[in-house]
């Protein structure tokens, strides 16, 4: 469950096999679990983390995700070295094993169905997405084709248009709105007459 996971500690950790991944090659990603948590954007949350990576001798992260779980993974690996020296006063851990996991390998990997990270073509989830839009727009065409009407459909990317220009694109879609170039003035019209010819 991310650093949900870390945090609660736990049956969250263990050590996967063969078996753990057994039949998956078709899911998505996120099967092994993801959760916002607000408890790891606390240091006293990170300090629980510390201490479960410490006790199931974790010395190893993959982070995969957006801005807000590379940011943590940062902050996480800088405050390292300070968790373990206070869980080593606390009493939670022994110095020996401060020494021992006294360092933290952190890789971190974008996750975003945005596809907004200059140096990569496809930031991972983007493919997933795109595929899945074209499922639906060929699932509602023949739809919207028979009854003559026009469909609307939005996508995800908070401010980031890829997916929408895209898929717009692979569509043959008559009209696109992106974040990056926000509709000006009179659109409505200007719309309205690119429809009706």
């Amino acid at each position: 469950q991310g650093y949900e996971g870390l945090v609660e500690g736990g049956h969250n950790i263990k050590q996967a096999n063969w078996l753990s991944v057994s039949n998956i090659i078709q899911l998505g990603g996120t099967v092994i679990g993801s959760a916002r948590c607000k408890a790891f954007t606390t240091r006293a949350g990170r300090l629980r983390a510390a201490r479960n990576l410490v006790e199931h001798g974790v010395t190893n992260l993959c982070v995969i995700g957006g801005d807000g779980s590379l940011t943590g993974a940062d902050i996480f690996r800088s405050e390292w070295g300070g968790l373990l020296e206070e869980l080593v006063q606390d009493g939670q851990i022994s110095e020996e094993a401060a020494q021992e996991y006294s360092h933290l390998n952190i890789v971190g990997l974008v996750g975003s169905i945005d596809n907004d990270f200059c140096g990569t073509d496809m930031t991972i989830g983007t493919d997933s997405a795109l595929h899945r839009i074209m499922e639906v727009v060929d699932a509602i065409t023949t739809t919207a084709q028979s009854h003559q009407r026009t469909f609307v459909l939005e996508v995800m990317g908070r401010h980031c248009g890829y997916l929408a220009l895209v898929s717009g694109l692979a569509s043959g879609a008559d009209w696109l709105f992106i974040p990056e170039s926000p509709p000006e003035d009179g659109w409505e019209d200007l719309m309205c007459e690119r429809l009706g010819e």
